[in-house]
């Protein structure tokens, strides 16, 4: 016999469900989302190197017949493998869901093309594209939404062994890189700004918002102290 549902209790998950997914989480979320897209356009668009994934991703290119967005899509599915192996829990999809997200809002920036407004050189585009993809990275973790599979392994390794954010972060995007330039992947001085700039700034913008903007991290809430980037 089949048990009798509860309409009260469907009620009341309903409301924890919707309660952890405030106005104010989403729109932090979407947020990082749209600035970071604008950041990896820019990017783009200065023409001067690109970020650590897409080095290995055209590095793996020239080794076996794939597409960048299959190569992306199978390290991302590699980083949610290993972050749910060490938390012994089912993998989660958002983070693909953010890619996908991401990945769009690039594709109609590209169509859009709004660099070619914006009165800056090359290297300034670059610049200001560092910041952008470093405090959208921020948003997007605080809001604890679908964080990006290789925040997610990051993450952990700050959980699990105690380390800074951006050492963690460094050290998985500094492999991909390795392993991109030694494929044959192109490295440009923006692939190491994003490198040197992208991955040190994260952490202290989390810092910032925390204690000035008075956000919550609710994606890495053992951040509670001043940032060692020294």
């Amino acid at each position: 016999m089949s048990q009798e549902i509860d309409p009260r209790a469907l009620w009341s998950r309903g409301r924890v469900l919707w309660s952890g997914l405030s106005a104010g989480r989403i729109a932090t979320y979407l947020t990082g989302c749209v600035v970071f897209s604008l950041g990896a356009y820019f990017f783009i668009f200065s023409d001067l190197g690109t970020d650590p994934l897409d080095v290995f991703s055209l590095g793996l290119l020239k080794h076996a017949p794939l597409t960048v967005g299959i190569a992306q899509a199978g390290i991302a599915a590699l980083c949610i493998l290993i972050w749910a192996a060490w938390y012994r829990r089912r993998p989660v999809i958002m983070p693909f869901v953010t890619f996908f997200f991401c990945g769009s809002l690039i594709d109609l920036l590209m169509l859009w093309d709004p660099g070619r407004y914006i009165p800056l050189p090359d290297y300034g585009i670059m610049l200001l594209a560092t910041v952008l993809c470093a405090y959208a990275s921020s948003l997007i973790i605080m809001s604890g939404l679908g964080i990006r599979a290789m925040d997610l392994v990051a993450i952990a390794m700050v959980d699990k062994w105690g380390w800074q954010f951006w050492i963690a972060k460094m050290s998985l995007e500094g492999m991909l890189l390795l392993s991109g330039y030694l494929m044959g992947g192109p490295v440009g001085v923006g692939t190491l700004c994003f490198l040197a700039i992208v991955d040190t700034l994260i952490q202290p913008f989390m810092y910032a918002n925390t204690r000035v903007l008075g956000m919550r991290n609710l994606g890495m809430p053992m951040l509670e102290k001043v940032p060692d980037v020294g």
